[in-house]
């Protein structure tokens, strides 16, 4: 049985691991910009503490006189709790709405009922006209 020889060549031709690995770093370094490396440990360490305090000036300009004051007071009473008023407003509210569906309901179905009655007295009254008649 003949040996596999090309195992054996393509195996003398292969590169190590740790080439093909420098290859990619070589080709990855060359598609950065320049000076990427600094601009990502500065974005890691975060601003310094004079740029944060420049941040806070700019802010504190832009905002209006009160603006904390009346930020607090809106969310005092976006948390406040409904009062009896609103409860009873809003229960009676649904109990008409509940009244208007059952009523509506109701309605339609005595119509159905009436028009049923009418067409089987009306079946029953062609009978009594036909036994008359004969």
């Amino acid at each position: 049985m003949p040996a596999n020889t090309s195992a054996n060549t393509t195996r003398r031709n292969m590169k190590p691991e740790s080439a093909a690995w420098d290859a990619l770093r070589r080709h990855a370094s060359a598609q950065l910009h320049g000076g990427f490396a600094d601009r990502v440990i500065r974005h890691a360490h975060g601003p310094v503490a004079e740029t944060w305090r420049s941040l806070f000036a700019a802010g504190a300009r832009r905002l209006s006189p009160g603006f904390a004051d009346r930020v607090l007071r809106a969310a005092r009473v976006a948390t406040e709790l409904p009062s009896l008023g609103s409860h009873l407003a809003v229960s009676a509210a649904t109990a008409a709405v509940c009244l208007a569906a059952v009523l509506f309901v109701h309605q339609r179905s005595v119509e159905r009922d009436d028009a049923r009655n009418l067409a089987e007295w009306g079946r029953i009254v062609e009978i009594a006209d036909d036994d008359t008649s004969v």
